[in-house]
């Protein structure tokens, strides 16, 4: 992504886990783990939203990690319909929060495109069964539809297109309303966000921004 990228391979439940780590300029004053779309339709951790995602919590001070899900890229393992995925994130986020003193403890965010946005929905569960809830979610996308999508805290960024025609907007808004959770919604944009990839990093920076104060 940028000069501060390093792609590497961890121990993973399934095998060798290929990730990337974009790190700031300065001390880091949190984490982030980034989730890429749907592998079986050519999600990887080099997808433009995902980088999108990477960059603006890297703009906002946060170290961040990006994984490739299990059976793409360099990372080993198949497809396993959003289940054996969490694992994989969780796996990439315990890394990040060992490679230096302290990590662990600083606020972290879980961020995600399309399919990555719907097993951060998972990721969330899980860690909130351990006490740690993340200082921001941001789910761009939301990949409705292929498994059940648990409810999230009350202030994550929900970013859907206007006429995505992959997850409808309607959908998403059906997802939501229970649980009363916002929706911004960019007029004329795809489900790849296409041309709009400046107002999503400007949305996710302005939120991680209202997060910290």
């Amino acid at each position: 992504m940028n000069a501060h990228t390093q792609k590497l391979t961890i121990p993973g439940p399934a095998g060798l886990l290929e990730i990337a780590i974009d790190r700031p300029e300065a001390a880091p004053i949190g984490t982030a783990l980034v989730a890429h779309p749907h592998p079986l339709f050519g999600g990887t951790l080099d997808n433009k939203v995902a980088q999108t995602l990477a960059r603006a919590c890297v703009q906002c001070g946060f170290i961040t990690v990006r994984p490739n899900f299990r059976g793409v890229g360099q990372s080993a393992g198949t497809h396993d319909e959003g289940n054996g995925e969490v694992d994989d994130l969780l796996t990439a986020l315990e890394y990040l929060w060992q490679q230096a003193p302290g990590l662990s403890d600083l606020p972290f965010i879980l961020a995600g495109f399309s399919f990555g946005a719907a097993v951060q929905t998972r990721v969330a569960q899980r860690l909130h069964s351990a006490e740690k809830t993340p200082l921001q979610m941001i789910l761009v996308g939301l990949g409705l539809g292929r498994f059940e999508v648990p409810t999230v805290p009350a202030n994550t960024l929900l970013i859907h297109g206007e006429q995505d025609d992959t997850i409808a907007l309607t959908a998403v808004l059906d997802w939501a309303r229970p649980q009363e959770l916002p929706v911004t919604v960019i007029p004329g944009a795809d489900h790849f966000f296409h041309r709009r990839l400046p107002r999503i990093r400007g949305l996710v920076a302005d939120a991680l921004t209202l997060s910290l104060l």
